[in-house]
């Protein structure tokens, strides 16, 4: 199991960037909220999902993250150099923290599922959750949380209850636009 840090220290791609955290409590979500912006890269970072390629870092892009309080998964917004929206990606996990330095992690459970801007729903790593259980890198208890966990994420976005969607969008413009994101953490 990998743990992964909300300020991607050690992602060497990125050779300049600006990681901002605060913590929210509110009636919407409670947690922590991260911006990591990239300014400067050795090279964009491309995906394919599907039928469809997109670039989802390059100079200008920046990445929100959700660490939602006692919950399995985290959500990263990852928007493009004109602050439009390219895909959600999430991740299931097993536990979340912060260090001593303030800095958002989780465990990674292997399972993520991504909706890209176009409504399209895509489970991923189902192989590497597999081979993880295979090889006792994880327990039966650790792939039934990512099981569920996704299996939850693709009911409620299905349904139309993943307030993730809607609430990146505001946080983008109100939170980070305004400066608000820097002035309150």
């Amino acid at each position: 199991m990998k743990r992964k840090f909300g300020d991607r220290a050690n992602w060497r791609r990125i050779s300049r960037r600006r990681f901002t955290c605060r913590y929210v409590e509110s009636d919407r979500f409670t947690g922590y909220i991260t911006l990591y912006t990239i300014y400067n890269l050795k090279e964009p970072l491309w995906k394919t999902y599907g039928n469809h390629t997109y670039r989802i870092a390059d100079k200008g892009y920046s990445w929100l993250q959700y660490y939602p309080k006692n919950s399995h998964y985290i959500v990263t917004a990852m928007f493009d150099e004109r602050e439009e929206i390219i895909q959600w990606y999430i991740d299931t996990c097993k536990i979340q923290g912060v260090t001593d330095q303030g800095v958002p992690w989780f465990d990674d459970l292997y399972l993520d599922v991504v909706v890209l801007r176009n409504g399209e729903v895509f489970l991923l790593d189902e192989d590497e959750l597999d081979d993880a259980i295979h090889r006792n890198v994880i327990t039966q208890e650790d792939y039934q949380l990512a099981v569920s966990t996704a299996n939850n994420l693709m009911d409620n976005i299905n349904n139309k209850k993943f307030p993730y969607f809607l609430m990146s969008l505001e946080h983008r413009k109100q939170l980070f636009e305004n400066d608000e994101f820097r002035r309150n953490s």
